[in-house]
C-alpha cells in the first residue's frame, strides 16, 4: 500500500440500540486516539449536546454580524459620500455631506450588512457536507449512529472500538463490516 493510500480517509458508522453503548463507543474511540472532529453522533432523537461525551463544537458565528455591520457601514458611507461628490449640489454654504441627513442610510446599510453576513456565517459555520457520508435507515427507526472518520491504516482500530462497545452493526461505504459471531461447537 502506498503512502498516498494510507493517508486517504474513510468513514465507519457503528449502530447502537442504547445511548450508553453509543457513549461507550465514543470513549473507546477517544481511547484509541481518535480526535473530537473525527467522531460524530447521528440520531433521530434529540439528545443534549455532550450526552455521549463528544466535544463541544466551537464556532465563530458571533463574529459574522459584527464584520457585516462594519462592511455595511463602510459601504453606506462610501456610497453616500461618493454620490454627493460625483453629483455636487450647491447647498448655499451648508456642508455637502450632512451627517443628520444620512443617519438613516447608514443605519440601513449597517443592518443590511449584518443580516447578510449572518446568513453567510450560518452557511459557513454549518459545515455543509461535501458529499453524503455513510448512513443507515435504521437510525430513523431509533438506533443511534456513531460515525468516525479514520485514515485507511486506522480503520481496523476504529472497527474494533465500535464493535467492542456493543454495536448492532458497523457499516462502511461498501456495506456491513460486522464480523459474524464465532459459532459454538
Amino acid at each position: 500500500m502506498s503512502a498516498r493510500n494510507s493517508d486517504r480517509k474513510r468513514e465507519l458508522l457503528g449502530l447502537y440500540n442504547e445511548p450508553d453503548d453509543a457513549a461507550d463507543a465514543v470513549s473507546r474511540l477517544r481511547g484509541a486516539g481518535f480526535g473530537g472532529n473525527d467522531i460524530e453522533i447521528i440520531s433521530a432523537t434529540p439528545y443534549p449536546e455532550g450526552a455521549f461525551g463528544e466535544q463541544h463544537a466551537k464556532h465563530r458565528l458571533f463574529a459574522f454580524p459584527f464584520a457585516g455591520a462594519a462592511c455595511g457601514l463602510a459601504v453606506a458611507i462610501a456610497w453616500h459620500i461618493g454620490a454627493q461628490i460625483a453629483l455636487p449640489i450647491v447647498t448655499g454654504g451648508k456642508p455637502i455631506v450632512a451627517v443628520p441627513a444620512i443617519i438613516q442610510v447608514l443605519y440601513e446599510g449597517t443592518m443590511l450588512g449584518a443580516v447578510l453576513f449572518t446568513v453567510l456565517g450560518v452557511l459557513f459555520e454549518s459545515r455543509l457536507p461535501d458529499g453524503i457520508g455513510v448512513y443507515d435507515d435504521r437510525i430513523a427507526d431509533g438506533l443511534i449512529g456513531v460515525s468516525v472518520i479514520a485514515r485507511e491504516r486506522r480503520i481496523p482500530d476504529a472497527q474494533i472500538a465500535l464493535e467492542e462497545a456493543g454495536a448492532v452493526d458497523v457499516l462502511s461505504k461498501d456495506g456491513s463490516l460486522m464480523r459474524p459471531a464465532a459459532a459454538s461447537p
